[in-house]
């Protein structure tokens, strides 16, 4: 498994930006497809974003398509989202992930998670 650091969380007010990072222990990191997944209190995780290992594909849940960017960096093996335009409903901790694609916009995770980040989209 890669062991997996988020961080770039923060409190930010509606309509601003912030950006997550996620670094990899791992080396292989290049060898894997990435994604980003959200929780928010008393609802399931779910899909945000994800990428394939050269970062050519990319996936997006619709809630963010067009405001989140999805980016990996692999010389740092560090994965990236950027979040412009937040609103208070994407409140929620975020996580990365190792992913599988399985068609289409069909991602899902493959094993390795990061602890989380906190975002908070104040009205």
């Amino acid at each position: 498994q890669v062991q997996l650091a988020e961080s770039g969380g923060g409190l930010v007010q509606a309509g601003g930006s912030l950006r997550l990072s996620c670094a990899a222990s791992e080396l292989t990191f290049r060898n894997y497809a990435m994604g980003w997944f959200r929780q928010a209190p008393g609802k399931a995780r779910e899909f945000v974003a994800a990428l394939n290992w050269s970062g050519g594909m990319t996936g997006y849940a619709d809630s963010v398509k067009g405001r989140f960017t999805i980016s990996r960096d692999n010389a740092k093996n560090t994965l990236y989202l950027q979040m412009n335009s937040l609103k208070p409903e994407d409140t929620a901790a975020y996580y990365c992930a190792t992913v599988q694609r399985r068609g289409g916009n069909s991602w899902f995770p493959s094993g390795s998670w990061g602890q989380g980040t906190q975002v908070t989209v104040s009205s």
